[in-house]
């Protein structure tokens, strides 16, 4: 092997296994779910520190840790043994425009400004990345949400999903110069991937890929229904990663005791 081949193996062996805590994510492969397996409430209800909102159902989805199997093998075979996992109610009448399913992922403020990610430049860029799976085929949009001084969004679109197919999504963010980010431990930055969002609170004059000032009322393009209206249509997601740099590496697999100690800063589950 010449010396330019070693260099630039040990390149990418630094680049994908020696970086460790370059995940900002927690509990990014849905490892820890101290409230429980299954639930058809609104809120964290089962994997911690994920969030799945729905209102204006006619019936609640079932949210889930789901265990995957080997028949999962785009993420099985990369350690992946959950998923957070939705499956949809019956929405016997059609998609309202105050209809919603989404899950979103808070990080704090401190954990972004510390984060090495020089958010206000145009050249420094943070990668999220992602494995998904519907059951019904068709493109789905998700977004990111800064909080601080003037609140920004950024919108993005997974592209068009094959049904019943595991697909990494990975989307490299720059920053800009209208975004704050406080220290301390207040919601810095939120994630969103969206089954569903009705008409008030899409618009499709929004751009992709791009941010600007965050709107209550166009946070993304409008929503395709499909998914929504199909009854016990499934949607999952696991291996979700948000690292500083424009490259997504391999996922940061950590053990369960270190995901839980992280979670439990969140939320505690006592027995007894």
């Amino acid at each position: 092997m010449s010396r330019q081949s070693e260099l630039a193996e040990l390149s990418r062996v630094y680049d994908t296994s020696a970086l460790s805590n370059r995940n900002l994510v927690i509990n990014g492969a849905m490892n820890v779910a101290q409230r429980g397996t299954s639930a058809t409430s609104s809120g964290y209800s089962t994997v911690d520190r994920f969030v799945c909102t729905f209102s204006g159902h006619d019936e609640a989805p079932t949210i889930a840790q789901h265990t995957l199997t080997s028949s999962d093998t785009e993420v099985y075979e990369k350690g992946f043994r959950n998923s957070f996992h939705i499956t949809n109610g019956n929405q016997t009448s059609g998609a309202g425009s105050a209809d919603r399913v989404f899950i979103q992922h808070r990080i704090e403020a401190q954990d972004i400004a510390k984060s090495g990610w020089d958010y206000t430049s145009s050249s420094s860029n943070i990668t999220l990345s992602f494995y998904c799976k519907s059951s019904v085929a068709q493109n789905f949009y998700g977004r990111l949400e800064t909080k601080d001084g003037t609140q920004q969004n950024y919108a993005f679109e997974t592209g068009s999903l094959a049904a019943d197919t595991w697909t990494k999504i990975t989307k490299t963010i720059s920053g800009n110069s209208n975004i704050s980010i406080d220290d301390n431990n207040d919601i810095g930055l939120t994630i969103e991937i969206i089954m569903f969002r009705g008409t008030d609170t899409t618009d499709s004059s929004v751009s992709l890929n791009a941010w600007n000032t965050y709107s209550s009322s166009a946070r993304t393009p409008d929503s395709t229904s499909t998914w929504y209206t199909t009854d016990d249509a499934t949607f999952e997601i696991t291996g979700v990663q948000l690292e500083v740099g424009s490259v997504a590496t391999d996922f940061e697999h950590k053990s369960f005791t270190d995901d839980y100690l992280r979670c439990a800063r969140y939320f505690q589950q006592f027995g007894g």
